[in-house]
C-alpha cells in the first residue's frame, strides 16, 4: 500500500513554485501555513518561517491568494495550517468558505481541539497525551485523515523518531479506520520510513522549510528522498 507523503510550506511570494518542485519530488499533499504570531505548536524553524512571511505582509487575505496561486500550479490536496485566532478575526464560515472557493480540501486549526465549532469541517490532531475519549471523539469528526502529533512538544527535526508514535497509531487503530498521517519531529528519509511503517502518512514540516531556503530543486530532491524512502 502506497503510503501519503505530506509536506509542510509557509504561504509566502515565493510558495507556489516550492509546492510546485514539491509535488514533482512526489509530495501527496501540500500544507500551507498561514503564518500566526503566537504559534504554540510550533518550533523555532517554523516559527522563524511565520516571522519572516508577516514582515513580508502575509495576512490572511494574502495567503488565501497564495492558495489560490498555488492551485494554478498544482492538482494535489492543498490544506491551511492556521490557527483560531486568526479565524476568531476573519470569520470561522467565511474562512472555510473563501479557503474552499480558491482551492482548500479541507483545513488544520492547531490550537482547537475536537468538539468545538463541530460545524467547521476540519482535520483534527491528536498526541500522545490524548485521552482515548479524545482519541475517539478527533477520529470520528476529522476530515479524511487523522494527524499523528509524535512527540509531546513543538514542531522541529528530531534526532530519531519519537517513540510514543507506536502507542499512539495502536490506540488510534482501535476507534477507528481512517488513515493515520504522522507528523512532527520527522525529518530525514529514515525517520520518514520508521513512521510509514506504522502509519498511513507521514507529514515533513521544519526540515522542509529549512531545504527549502535553497531553492526548489533543492526541494524537490528532499522530497524525492523522503518519497523513495515510504514507497
Amino acid at each position: 500500500m502506497t503510503k501519503t507523503l505530506v509536506i509542510y510550506l509557509m504561504s509566502g511570494s515565493g510558495t507556489p513554485e516550492l509546492a510546485e518542485a514539491a509535488v514533482a519530488g512526489g509530495a501527496d499533499l501540500v500544507e500551507l501555513g498561514f503564518p500566526f504570531s503566537d504559534p504554540l505548536a510550533d518550533g523555532p524553524v517554523i516559527r522563524r518561517a511565520a516571522e519572516r512571511a508577516l514582515a513580508e505582509g502575509m495576512r490572511t487575505r494574502a495567503c488565501l491568494e497564495c492558495l489560490a496561486q498555488t492551485r494554478e500550479r498544482v492538482d494535489v490536496p492543498l490544506v491551511p495550517m492556521t490557527y483560531a485566532a486568526l479565524l476568531e478575526a476573519y470569520g470561522y464560515e467565511r474562512f472555510a468558505a473563501d479557503a474552499h472557493a480558491v482551492g482548500a480540501t479541507s483545513l488544520i486549526v492547531a490550537d482547537l481541539p475536537a468538539g468545538e465549532h463541530p460545524d467547521l469541517r476540519r482535520i483534527h490532531l491528536v498526541a500522545p497525551t490524548s485521552t482515548d475519549e479524545r482519541v475517539a471523539l478527533a477520529a470520528e469528526t476529522t476530515d479524511g485523515w487523522l494527524y499523528l502529533v509524535t512527540l509531546i512538544g513543538t514542531t522541529g527535526a528530531r534526532a530519531e523518531l519519537s517513540p510514543a508514535l507506536a502507542g499512539l497509531v495502536e490506540r488510534a487503530r482501535r476507534v477507528t479506520d481512517v488513515p493515520l498521517y504522522a507528523g512532527f519531529g520527522i525529518s530525514t528519509p529514515e525517520q520518514a520510513r520508521a513512521a510509514s511503517e506504522l502509519a498511513d502518512g507521514v507529514v515533513v514540516g521544519s526540515r522542509a522549510l529549512e531545504v527549502e531556503e535553497s531553492g526548489p530543486d533543492a526541494l524537490r530532491e528532499y522530497v524525492s528522498s523522503l518519497r523513495a524512502a515510504i514507497g
